[in-house]
Protein backbone atom coordinates (compact mmCIF):
# COMPACT_ATOMS: atom_id res chain seq x y z
CA UNK A 1 0.00 0.00 0.00
CA UNK A 2 2.90 2.31 0.70
CA UNK A 3 3.87 2.30 -2.94
CA UNK A 4 0.60 4.00 -3.83
CA UNK A 5 1.92 7.26 -2.30
CA UNK A 6 5.42 7.04 -3.71
CA UNK A 7 6.61 9.72 -6.13
CA UNK A 8 7.19 7.11 -8.80
CA UNK A 9 3.47 6.37 -9.15
CA UNK A 10 2.17 9.98 -8.98
CA UNK A 11 0.61 10.96 -12.30
CA UNK A 12 2.40 13.76 -14.15
CA UNK A 13 5.06 13.97 -11.42
CA UNK A 14 7.86 13.51 -13.91
CA UNK A 15 6.67 16.53 -15.90
CA UNK A 16 6.98 19.09 -13.06
CA UNK A 17 10.23 20.69 -12.07
CA UNK A 18 10.67 23.25 -9.31
CA UNK A 19 12.70 26.32 -10.23
CA UNK A 20 14.66 27.64 -7.23
CA UNK A 21 13.83 31.20 -6.06
CA UNK A 22 16.93 33.24 -6.87
CA UNK A 23 17.86 36.76 -5.82
CA UNK A 24 16.84 37.94 -9.27
CA UNK A 25 13.32 36.62 -8.69
CA UNK A 26 13.14 38.38 -5.31
CA UNK A 27 14.24 41.72 -6.76
CA UNK A 28 11.71 41.36 -9.59
CA UNK A 29 8.88 40.62 -7.18
CA UNK A 30 9.78 43.63 -5.02
CA UNK A 31 9.88 45.87 -8.08
CA UNK A 32 6.45 44.63 -9.12
CA UNK A 33 5.01 45.46 -5.70
CA UNK A 34 6.50 48.98 -5.78
CA UNK A 35 5.22 49.67 -9.31
CA UNK A 36 1.74 48.41 -8.39
CA UNK A 37 1.69 50.69 -5.33
CA UNK A 38 2.56 53.84 -7.28
CA UNK A 39 0.17 53.06 -10.14
CA UNK A 40 -2.62 52.61 -7.61
CA UNK A 41 -1.83 55.97 -6.03
CA UNK A 42 -1.83 57.70 -9.42
CA UNK A 43 -5.16 56.06 -10.33
CA UNK A 44 -6.74 57.14 -7.03
CA UNK A 45 -5.57 60.71 -7.57
CA UNK A 46 -7.05 60.80 -11.07
CA UNK A 47 -10.42 59.71 -9.70
CA UNK A 48 -10.32 62.61 -7.28
CA UNK A 49 -9.06 65.17 -9.75
CA UNK A 50 -11.87 67.56 -8.80
CA UNK A 51 -9.90 68.20 -5.58
CA UNK A 52 -12.97 67.48 -3.51
CA UNK A 53 -12.80 64.38 -1.36
CA UNK A 54 -14.69 62.47 1.26
CA UNK A 55 -13.30 61.86 4.76
CA UNK A 56 -12.02 58.55 5.96
CA UNK A 57 -12.33 57.34 9.54
CA UNK A 58 -11.12 59.98 11.96
CA UNK A 59 -11.16 62.77 9.38
CA UNK A 60 -14.66 64.11 9.94
CA UNK A 61 -14.71 67.77 10.86
CA UNK A 62 -15.11 68.85 14.43
CA UNK A 63 -18.06 70.93 15.50
CA UNK A 64 -15.83 74.01 15.49
CA UNK A 65 -14.92 73.77 11.78
CA UNK A 66 -16.98 75.74 9.27
CA UNK A 67 -15.92 73.12 6.71
CA UNK A 68 -13.54 70.17 6.89
CA UNK A 69 -10.42 70.65 4.79
CA UNK A 70 -7.79 68.08 3.90
CA UNK A 71 -4.41 68.26 5.61
CA UNK A 72 -3.05 70.22 2.65
CA UNK A 73 -5.81 72.79 3.13
CA UNK A 74 -6.93 72.75 -0.49
CA UNK A 75 -9.64 70.10 -0.57
CA UNK A 76 -13.06 70.25 1.04
CA UNK A 77 -14.29 67.00 2.50
CA UNK A 78 -17.73 65.83 1.47
CA UNK A 79 -19.42 63.23 3.68
CA UNK A 80 -18.88 59.75 2.28
CA UNK A 81 -22.38 58.61 3.23
CA UNK A 82 -24.59 59.18 0.22
CA UNK A 83 -21.88 60.82 -1.89
CA UNK A 84 -19.27 58.12 -2.43
CA UNK A 85 -15.50 58.43 -2.28
CA UNK A 86 -14.99 60.31 -5.54
CA UNK A 87 -16.93 61.99 -8.33
CA UNK A 88 -17.97 59.49 -10.98
CA UNK A 89 -20.78 60.98 -13.04
CA UNK A 90 -21.92 60.64 -16.62
CA UNK A 91 -24.27 63.42 -17.69
CA UNK A 92 -25.86 63.65 -21.12
CA UNK A 93 -26.51 67.21 -22.33
CA UNK A 94 -29.32 67.48 -24.87
CA UNK A 95 -28.22 69.21 -28.05
CA UNK A 96 -30.28 72.16 -29.20
CA UNK A 97 -30.72 70.55 -32.63
CA UNK A 98 -31.95 67.12 -31.53
CA UNK A 99 -35.18 68.27 -29.87
CA UNK A 100 -37.73 70.34 -31.78
CA UNK A 101 -38.51 73.48 -29.77
CA UNK A 102 -35.41 73.44 -27.57
CA UNK A 103 -33.88 76.35 -29.47
CA UNK A 104 -36.88 78.49 -28.59
CA UNK A 105 -36.20 77.96 -24.88
CA UNK A 106 -32.60 79.05 -25.48
CA UNK A 107 -32.91 81.90 -28.00
CA UNK A 108 -36.59 82.86 -28.19
CA UNK A 109 -39.16 82.27 -30.92
CA UNK A 110 -37.14 84.34 -33.43
CA UNK A 111 -33.73 83.00 -32.37
CA UNK A 112 -32.41 86.51 -31.71
CA UNK A 113 -31.57 86.31 -28.00
CA UNK A 114 -27.84 85.91 -27.41
CA UNK A 115 -26.59 83.62 -24.62
CA UNK A 116 -23.98 86.29 -23.88
CA UNK A 117 -26.84 88.55 -22.82
CA UNK A 118 -28.35 85.81 -20.69
CA UNK A 119 -25.10 85.03 -18.85
CA UNK A 120 -25.00 88.47 -17.25
CA UNK A 121 -26.69 89.36 -13.98
CA UNK A 122 -27.93 87.29 -11.08
CA UNK A 123 -29.69 84.73 -13.32
CA UNK A 124 -26.60 83.86 -15.36
CA UNK A 125 -26.37 80.40 -13.81
CA UNK A 126 -28.80 79.13 -16.46
CA UNK A 127 -26.08 79.73 -19.07
CA UNK A 128 -22.95 79.06 -17.01
CA UNK A 129 -23.94 75.60 -15.85
CA UNK A 130 -24.89 74.65 -19.41
CA UNK A 131 -21.58 75.88 -20.83
CA UNK A 132 -19.55 74.17 -18.12
CA UNK A 133 -21.30 70.85 -18.67
CA UNK A 134 -20.58 71.01 -22.40
CA UNK A 135 -16.85 71.16 -21.58
CA UNK A 136 -16.95 68.92 -18.51
CA UNK A 137 -15.18 65.61 -18.02
CA UNK A 138 -18.52 64.37 -16.64
CA UNK A 139 -20.25 64.79 -19.99
CA UNK A 140 -21.12 61.72 -22.00
CA UNK A 141 -22.40 61.66 -25.57
CA UNK A 142 -24.04 58.27 -25.13
CA UNK A 143 -27.55 58.36 -23.69
CA UNK A 144 -27.50 54.67 -22.85
CA UNK A 145 -24.59 55.13 -20.41
CA UNK A 146 -25.77 58.38 -18.81
CA UNK A 147 -26.53 58.63 -15.11
CA UNK A 148 -28.33 61.94 -15.56
CA UNK A 149 -29.68 64.11 -18.40
CA UNK A 150 -29.34 67.90 -18.55
CA UNK A 151 -32.03 69.90 -20.36
CA UNK A 152 -30.54 73.28 -21.39
CA UNK A 153 -32.95 76.23 -21.33
CA UNK A 154 -32.78 79.94 -20.48
CA UNK A 155 -36.45 80.55 -19.61
CA UNK A 156 -35.88 83.54 -17.32
CA UNK A 157 -33.75 85.39 -19.86
CA UNK A 158 -36.02 84.49 -22.78
CA UNK A 159 -39.05 85.73 -20.87
CA UNK A 160 -37.48 88.99 -19.64
CA UNK A 161 -36.15 89.84 -23.10
CA UNK A 162 -39.49 89.15 -24.79
CA UNK A 163 -38.39 86.01 -26.61
CA UNK A 164 -41.37 84.00 -25.31
CA UNK A 165 -44.38 84.82 -23.18
CA UNK A 166 -45.61 82.67 -20.30
CA UNK A 167 -48.02 80.68 -22.47
CA UNK A 168 -45.36 80.01 -25.10
CA UNK A 169 -42.83 78.88 -22.48
CA UNK A 170 -45.35 76.43 -21.08
CA UNK A 171 -46.32 75.01 -24.46
CA UNK A 172 -42.70 74.74 -25.59
CA UNK A 173 -41.60 72.85 -22.49
CA UNK A 174 -44.41 70.32 -22.93
CA UNK A 175 -43.49 69.88 -26.60
CA UNK A 176 -39.80 69.38 -25.76
CA UNK A 177 -40.44 66.85 -22.99
CA UNK A 178 -42.73 64.77 -25.21
CA UNK A 179 -39.78 64.08 -27.51
CA UNK A 180 -37.51 62.60 -24.84
CA UNK A 181 -37.83 58.82 -24.43
CA UNK A 182 -35.47 58.78 -21.45
CA UNK A 183 -37.60 61.38 -19.70
CA UNK A 184 -40.62 59.12 -20.11
CA UNK A 185 -38.60 56.06 -19.08
CA UNK A 186 -37.75 57.52 -15.65
CA UNK A 187 -40.71 59.83 -15.21
CA UNK A 188 -38.17 62.66 -15.34
CA UNK A 189 -36.34 61.50 -12.21
CA UNK A 190 -32.91 61.61 -13.85
CA UNK A 191 -33.42 64.87 -15.75
CA UNK A 192 -31.93 68.17 -14.58
CA UNK A 193 -33.48 71.62 -15.09
CA UNK A 194 -32.11 75.04 -14.08
CA UNK A 195 -34.51 77.76 -12.95
CA UNK A 196 -32.23 80.60 -11.82
CA UNK A 197 -34.61 83.23 -10.44
CA UNK A 198 -36.93 83.74 -7.49
CA UNK A 199 -39.80 82.41 -9.57
CA UNK A 200 -38.11 79.01 -9.56
CA UNK A 201 -39.83 76.34 -11.64
CA UNK A 202 -43.00 78.45 -11.79
CA UNK A 203 -41.54 79.93 -15.00
CA UNK A 204 -42.92 76.69 -16.45
CA UNK A 205 -46.55 76.91 -15.37
CA UNK A 206 -47.18 73.18 -15.71
CA UNK A 207 -44.08 72.14 -13.76
CA UNK A 208 -46.21 70.52 -11.06
CA UNK A 209 -47.59 68.10 -13.67
CA UNK A 210 -44.40 67.29 -15.58
CA UNK A 211 -41.39 68.12 -13.37
CA UNK A 212 -42.64 67.00 -9.97
CA UNK A 213 -40.06 64.18 -9.96
CA UNK A 214 -37.22 65.92 -11.82
CA UNK A 215 -34.09 67.49 -10.33
CA UNK A 216 -34.41 71.27 -10.21
CA UNK A 217 -31.37 73.50 -9.67
CA UNK A 218 -32.49 76.82 -8.23
CA UNK A 219 -31.38 79.45 -5.70
CA UNK A 220 -34.97 79.74 -4.51
CA UNK A 221 -36.32 77.42 -1.83
CA UNK A 222 -39.63 79.08 -0.95
CA UNK A 223 -41.31 80.75 -3.93
CA UNK A 224 -44.96 79.76 -4.11
CA UNK A 225 -47.68 80.41 -6.64
CA UNK A 226 -51.25 81.57 -6.05
CA UNK A 227 -52.18 78.03 -5.04
CA UNK A 228 -49.49 78.15 -2.36
CA UNK A 229 -47.57 75.33 -4.03
CA UNK A 230 -43.82 75.43 -3.47
CA UNK A 231 -41.69 74.53 -6.49
CA UNK A 232 -38.81 73.36 -4.28
CA UNK A 233 -38.53 69.90 -2.77
CA UNK A 234 -35.63 69.49 -0.35
CA UNK A 235 -35.34 65.75 -1.10
CA UNK A 236 -34.93 65.94 -4.88
CA UNK A 237 -33.94 69.50 -5.75
CA UNK A 238 -30.66 71.33 -5.20
CA UNK A 239 -30.18 74.89 -3.97
CA UNK A 240 -27.45 76.62 -5.99
CA UNK A 241 -25.70 79.97 -5.41
CA UNK A 242 -26.81 82.96 -7.43
CA UNK A 243 -24.59 84.34 -10.17
CA UNK A 244 -22.09 86.81 -8.71
CA UNK A 245 -20.37 89.28 -11.03
CA UNK A 246 -17.26 87.56 -12.44
CA UNK A 247 -15.29 90.69 -11.66
CA UNK A 248 -15.62 89.90 -7.94
CA UNK A 249 -14.90 86.16 -8.05
CA UNK A 250 -11.79 86.24 -10.23
CA UNK A 251 -8.46 85.11 -8.78
CA UNK A 252 -6.73 88.25 -9.99
CA UNK A 253 -7.61 91.91 -9.63
CA UNK A 254 -11.23 92.47 -8.65
CA UNK A 255 -13.68 95.29 -9.26
CA UNK A 256 -13.11 96.47 -5.69
CA UNK A 257 -11.07 95.13 -2.79
CA UNK A 258 -12.39 94.78 0.78
CA UNK A 259 -11.77 97.56 3.27
CA UNK A 260 -10.25 97.06 6.75
CA UNK A 261 -12.98 97.11 9.41
CA UNK A 262 -11.53 100.28 10.93
CA UNK A 263 -12.11 102.17 7.66
CA UNK A 264 -15.72 101.18 7.11
CA UNK A 265 -18.19 104.02 7.60
CA UNK A 266 -21.26 102.10 8.66
CA UNK A 267 -22.34 99.35 10.98
CA UNK A 268 -24.68 97.84 8.39
CA UNK A 269 -25.96 98.53 4.91
CA UNK A 270 -28.57 97.43 2.42
CA UNK A 271 -28.62 98.10 -1.30
CA UNK A 272 -31.79 97.27 -3.16
CA UNK A 273 -35.36 98.19 -3.93
CA UNK A 274 -38.04 98.38 -1.28
CA UNK A 275 -40.61 96.56 -3.45
CA UNK A 276 -43.23 97.35 -0.82
CA UNK A 277 -41.95 94.51 1.39
CA UNK A 278 -42.37 94.94 5.14
CA UNK A 279 -38.82 93.95 6.08
CA UNK A 280 -37.24 96.28 3.56
CA UNK A 281 -39.50 99.17 4.56
CA UNK A 282 -38.45 98.67 8.19
CA UNK A 283 -34.80 98.87 7.19
CA UNK A 284 -35.45 102.15 5.38
CA UNK A 285 -37.07 103.56 8.50
CA UNK A 286 -34.01 102.49 10.52
CA UNK A 287 -31.72 104.23 8.03
CA UNK A 288 -33.68 107.44 8.54
CA UNK A 289 -33.53 107.16 12.34
CA UNK A 290 -29.89 106.06 12.49
CA UNK A 291 -28.16 107.28 9.30
CA UNK A 292 -24.74 106.88 10.91
CA UNK A 293 -25.36 103.17 11.49
CA UNK A 294 -27.50 101.93 8.61
CA UNK A 295 -26.54 103.03 5.12
CA UNK A 296 -28.66 103.02 1.98
CA UNK A 297 -27.23 105.89 0.01
CA UNK A 298 -23.47 105.95 0.66
CA UNK A 299 -22.49 106.36 -3.01
CA UNK A 300 -22.72 109.91 -4.44
CA UNK A 301 -23.38 108.41 -7.90
CA UNK A 302 -26.54 106.71 -6.71
CA UNK A 303 -29.75 108.22 -7.97
CA UNK A 304 -32.64 108.18 -5.52
CA UNK A 305 -35.88 107.81 -7.43
CA UNK A 306 -37.80 108.36 -4.22
CA UNK A 307 -37.15 108.00 -0.51
CA UNK A 308 -37.82 104.27 -0.89
CA UNK A 309 -36.44 103.33 -4.31
CA UNK A 310 -32.94 103.14 -5.74
CA UNK A 311 -32.47 103.44 -9.49
CA UNK A 312 -30.83 100.43 -11.13
CA UNK A 313 -31.57 101.32 -14.76
CA UNK A 314 -31.46 104.33 -17.04
CA UNK A 315 -28.70 106.94 -17.51
CA UNK A 316 -28.29 107.52 -13.77
CA UNK A 317 -28.16 103.88 -12.74
CA UNK A 318 -25.68 102.69 -10.14
CA UNK A 319 -22.54 101.30 -11.78
CA UNK A 320 -20.88 97.98 -10.96
CA UNK A 321 -17.96 99.57 -9.15
CA UNK A 322 -20.14 101.98 -7.16
CA UNK A 323 -22.42 99.13 -6.16
CA UNK A 324 -19.62 97.05 -4.64
CA UNK A 325 -17.94 100.11 -3.12
CA UNK A 326 -21.17 100.76 -1.25
CA UNK A 327 -21.54 97.14 -0.24
CA UNK A 328 -18.01 96.88 1.21
CA UNK A 329 -18.36 99.99 3.38
CA UNK A 330 -20.09 98.31 6.33
CA UNK A 331 -19.32 95.52 8.78
CA UNK A 332 -22.64 93.79 8.15
CA UNK A 333 -24.53 93.37 4.87
CA UNK A 334 -28.29 93.10 5.43
CA UNK A 335 -30.13 90.59 3.22
CA UNK A 336 -33.91 90.99 3.61
CA UNK A 337 -36.56 89.07 1.71
CA UNK A 338 -37.82 90.62 -1.51
CA UNK A 339 -40.28 89.12 -3.97
CA UNK A 340 -38.76 85.78 -3.01
CA UNK A 341 -36.74 84.45 -0.10
CA UNK A 342 -33.28 84.36 -1.68
CA UNK A 343 -31.10 87.38 -2.36
CA UNK A 344 -27.86 87.73 -4.31
CA UNK A 345 -26.47 90.11 -1.68
CA UNK A 346 -26.00 87.17 0.67
CA UNK A 347 -23.43 85.64 -1.71
CA UNK A 348 -21.87 88.99 -2.70
CA UNK A 349 -21.22 89.72 0.98
CA UNK A 350 -18.50 87.09 1.13
CA UNK A 351 -16.54 88.76 -1.68
CA UNK A 352 -16.62 92.28 -0.22
CA UNK A 353 -15.99 90.64 3.18
CA UNK A 354 -18.86 91.91 5.26
CA UNK A 355 -20.84 89.53 7.47
CA UNK A 356 -24.17 88.69 5.82
CA UNK A 357 -27.26 89.08 8.00
CA UNK A 358 -30.14 87.01 6.66
CA UNK A 359 -33.50 88.71 7.25
CA UNK A 360 -35.51 86.18 5.26
CA UNK A 361 -37.03 83.45 7.42
CA UNK A 362 -37.71 80.96 4.59
CA UNK A 363 -34.33 81.29 2.88
CA UNK A 364 -32.67 78.02 1.83
CA UNK A 365 -28.87 77.89 1.56
CA UNK A 366 -26.68 75.68 -0.67
CA UNK A 367 -24.35 72.83 0.29
CA UNK A 368 -25.49 72.50 3.89
CA UNK A 369 -23.87 69.08 4.14
CA UNK A 370 -20.44 70.74 4.13
CA UNK A 371 -20.98 74.33 5.34
CA UNK A 372 -21.88 75.42 8.86
CA UNK A 373 -23.57 78.74 8.14
CA UNK A 374 -23.77 79.71 11.81
CA UNK A 375 -20.02 80.36 11.71
CA UNK A 376 -20.00 82.69 8.71
CA UNK A 377 -23.33 84.52 8.81
CA UNK A 378 -26.18 85.68 11.04
CA UNK A 379 -29.85 84.83 10.60
CA UNK A 380 -32.17 87.21 12.43
CA UNK A 381 -35.99 86.93 12.67
CA UNK A 382 -37.62 89.24 10.14
CA UNK A 383 -40.28 90.01 12.75
CA UNK A 384 -37.60 91.68 14.89
CA UNK A 385 -36.13 94.14 12.38
CA UNK A 386 -35.66 97.28 14.46
CA UNK A 387 -33.41 98.87 17.05
CA UNK A 388 -33.02 95.47 18.73
CA UNK A 389 -31.19 94.26 15.63
CA UNK A 390 -28.89 97.30 15.55
CA UNK A 391 -28.10 96.97 19.26
CA UNK A 392 -27.19 93.33 18.75
CA UNK A 393 -24.94 93.98 15.76
CA UNK A 394 -23.25 96.85 17.59
CA UNK A 395 -22.49 94.58 20.55
CA UNK A 396 -20.43 92.14 18.46
CA UNK A 397 -16.67 92.75 18.96
CA UNK A 398 -14.56 93.47 15.88
CA UNK A 399 -12.46 90.42 16.72
CA UNK A 400 -15.51 88.15 16.31
CA UNK A 401 -16.47 89.89 13.07
CA UNK A 402 -12.98 89.39 11.65
CA UNK A 403 -13.06 85.71 12.58
CA UNK A 404 -16.39 85.25 10.81
CA UNK A 405 -15.05 87.02 7.73
CA UNK A 406 -11.92 84.82 7.77
CA UNK A 407 -14.04 81.68 7.91
CA UNK A 408 -16.17 83.00 5.07
CA UNK A 409 -13.04 83.49 2.96
CA UNK A 410 -12.38 79.75 3.18
CA UNK A 411 -15.69 78.65 1.72
CA UNK A 412 -16.69 81.48 -0.63
CA UNK A 413 -15.11 79.58 -3.53
CA UNK A 414 -18.17 77.31 -3.33
CA UNK A 415 -20.28 80.29 -4.43
CA UNK A 416 -18.18 81.13 -7.51
CA UNK A 417 -18.90 79.65 -10.95
CA UNK A 418 -15.25 79.29 -11.85
CA UNK A 419 -13.79 76.59 -14.16
CA UNK A 420 -14.20 72.93 -13.25
CA UNK A 421 -10.40 72.68 -12.91
CA UNK A 422 -10.52 74.93 -9.83
CA UNK A 423 -10.09 72.93 -6.65
CA UNK A 424 -13.14 74.57 -5.11
CA UNK A 425 -16.07 75.89 -7.15
CA UNK A 426 -19.86 76.02 -7.30
CA UNK A 427 -19.82 73.74 -10.33
CA UNK A 428 -17.90 70.95 -8.60
CA UNK A 429 -20.09 71.31 -5.52
CA UNK A 430 -23.19 70.92 -7.69
CA UNK A 431 -21.66 67.79 -9.23
CA UNK A 432 -21.28 66.27 -5.74
CA UNK A 433 -24.91 67.06 -4.96
CA UNK A 434 -26.02 65.56 -8.27
CA UNK A 435 -24.09 62.40 -7.55
CA UNK A 436 -26.40 61.78 -4.59
CA UNK A 437 -29.33 61.74 -7.00
CA UNK A 438 -28.05 58.93 -9.23
CA UNK A 439 -30.16 55.77 -9.29
CA UNK A 440 -29.26 52.37 -10.64
CA UNK A 441 -32.81 51.70 -11.80
CA UNK A 442 -35.47 53.96 -13.29
CA UNK A 443 -39.21 53.56 -13.56
CA UNK A 444 -42.39 55.56 -14.04
CA UNK A 445 -46.11 54.91 -14.12
CA UNK A 446 -45.78 54.40 -17.87
CA UNK A 447 -42.75 52.09 -17.70
CA UNK A 448 -42.97 48.29 -17.45
CA UNK A 449 -40.49 45.40 -17.70
CA UNK A 450 -40.53 41.72 -18.61
CA UNK A 451 -38.76 38.63 -17.31
CA UNK A 452 -35.86 39.11 -19.73
CA UNK A 453 -35.27 42.71 -18.50
CA UNK A 454 -36.92 44.19 -21.59
CA UNK A 455 -38.36 47.66 -20.89
CA UNK A 456 -41.76 48.26 -22.50
CA UNK A 457 -44.51 50.86 -22.39
CA UNK A 458 -48.19 50.34 -21.61
CA UNK A 459 -48.75 48.96 -25.10
CA UNK A 460 -45.85 46.51 -24.63
CA UNK A 461 -43.68 48.35 -27.13
CA UNK A 462 -39.95 47.95 -26.45
CA UNK A 463 -38.09 51.05 -25.28
CA UNK A 464 -35.86 51.19 -28.36
CA UNK A 465 -38.98 51.55 -30.52
CA UNK A 466 -40.66 54.40 -28.62
CA UNK A 467 -41.37 57.23 -31.03
CA UNK A 468 -42.13 60.87 -30.24
CA UNK A 469 -44.33 62.56 -29.44
CA UNK A 470 -45.01 60.38 -26.43
CA UNK A 471 -47.60 60.79 -23.69
CA UNK A 472 -45.81 62.15 -20.66
CA UNK A 473 -45.85 60.35 -17.30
Amino acid sequence: MATIHSSKTRPFASHHTVTPCTRTHQIGALALVIITFFLTRIFDQSLNSSSFSTPTSGQYRSKNDVVRFSDSGGSIFWPQRGYGTHLSLKIYVYDENEIDGLKHLLYGRDGKISPDSCVKGQWGTQVKIHRMLLQSRFRTRKKEEADLFFVPAYPKCVRVMGGLNDKEINQTYVKVLSQMPYFRLSGGRNHIFVFPSGAGAHLFKSWVTYLNRSIILTPEGDRTDKRDTSAFNTWKDIIIPGNIDDGMTTHGSRIVEPLPLSKRKHLANYLGRAQGKVGRLRLIELSKQYPDKVSFFSSPLMHVASHLELKFSGPDKLGRKEYFEHLRNAKFCLSPRGESSWTLRFYESFFVECVPVILSDQAELPFQNVIDYSQISIKWPSTHIGTELLDYLESIPDKDIEEMIARGQKIRCLFAYTPESDSCSAFNAIMWELQRKVRQFHQSSETFWLHNRTIVNRNLVEFSKWKPPMPLP
